[in-house]
């Protein structure tokens, strides 16, 4: 299971441009992580972002 998704793996994720992911992560609806230069946003923003936390939490998955 991923924790973190780049940019681009978080952009396929919820099907949405480069420059939406990073206007949502400066209002902070989605989390980041910076490791060294990377900035990658948290698994658990990114499926709340698309309303899939509480299905999958609901699913023991």
């Amino acid at each position: 299971m991923t924790l973190l998704y780049s940019i681009p793996d978080c952009c396929r994720l919820l099907s949405i441009g480069r420059t939406t992911v990073y206007g949502l992560l400066q209002s902070g609806q989605l989390e980041k992580v910076k490791i060294g230069r990377r900035t990658l946003v948290t698994r658990k923003s990114a499926l709340a972002l698309a309303g899939l936390l509480e299905n999958q939490e609901g699913n023991g998955c």
